[in-house]
């Protein structure tokens, strides 16, 4: 699940063989070997490549950070709407807190480095 999230947000930026390799064992399915029977290269050279796109992508959320951020933002997203299903129930005591919490996402300089 954690390499199809990294494939989602850094897949563009790998190499097309690597591209094609990554869909075909994650969003496919293949084996290693229908995989280097497809691409006509050795069930060594698959796990080579797929081990390869694995550590650059890796190493790229280690310099980005892209995953680790969707996830937190996902999160207070889910804390906020939780927070607003709540509110149906327990009236209006805690806008202030979810009017905190979004603003990170208005777009202010000061909001916009908390994300980072």
């Amino acid at each position: 699940m954690y390499l199809a999230q990294l494939y989602d947000i850094y897949g563009p930026l790998l190499t097309e063989k690597q591209q094609r390799c990554l869909e075909m064992h994650l969003l496919e399915d293949f084996s290693m070997s229908e995989i280097g029977e497809s691409l006509k290269v050795s069930r060594q050279a698959v796990y080579d490549i797929l081990h390869r796109s694995e550590q650059i992508m890796a190493e790229y959320e280690a310099k980005l950070g892209l995953a680790r951020r969707m996830a937190r933002q996902r999160h207070e997203l889910k804390e906020i709407y939780d927070r607003l299903a709540g509110l149906q129930a327990d009236g209006l005591q805690q806008i202030g807190e979810i009017l905190h919490k979004l603003e990170p996402y208005t777009g202010s300089d000061a909001a916009q480095e908390e994300l980072i």
